[in-house]
């Protein structure tokens, strides 16, 4: 390890990354609360006015069902499609604060909490591929 790597390693502390997690949940959290209330504007402006027929069933739209299409619908500035990214950015937020947490448990060499924070991250990451929950 050189001299300057040696001084950064040194340098970082665990207040280091609790200020940095912090940060990254907060932003996250703003980010996705402003992308919401930004597709609730866009919704109701161009839907504030029609009324609700409660006597059939209209499932979920086509274009938020697959991820293309939910970034096509927002750039085209459908608001139920920029909602539904604020939400995924708001459940994405927690997974890169685990992310983060096991980069900084690399740097401390702390490797009994790289092996949890990796454990979470598989249990995130299945869960979300088998669709299950619990």
């Amino acid at each position: 390890m050189a001299y300057g790597q040696k001084t950064i390693m040194k340098k970082f502390k665990d207040t280091d990354m609790q200020l940095l997690l912090g940060r990254v949940l907060r932003a996250g959290t703003v980010i996705s609360i402003s992308v919401v209330f930004l597709g609730g504007v866009i919704y109701l402006y161009n839907h504030g006015h029609s009324i609700a027929d409660y006597r059939k069933f209209i499932g979920i739209p086509g274009f938020l069902q697959h991820t293309n299409s939910l970034f096509n619908g927002a750039f085209d500035f459908k608001g139920q499609a920029i909602i539904q990214l604020g939400i995924m950015l708001l459940i994405a937020t927690p997974i890169l604060r685990v992310t983060i947490s096991a980069i900084g448990f690399v740097l401390e060499k702390d490797y009994m909490y790289l092996g949890i924070s990796l454990l979470v991250l598989f249990i995130i990451f299945m869960s979300t591929i088998s669709g299950h929950a619990g």
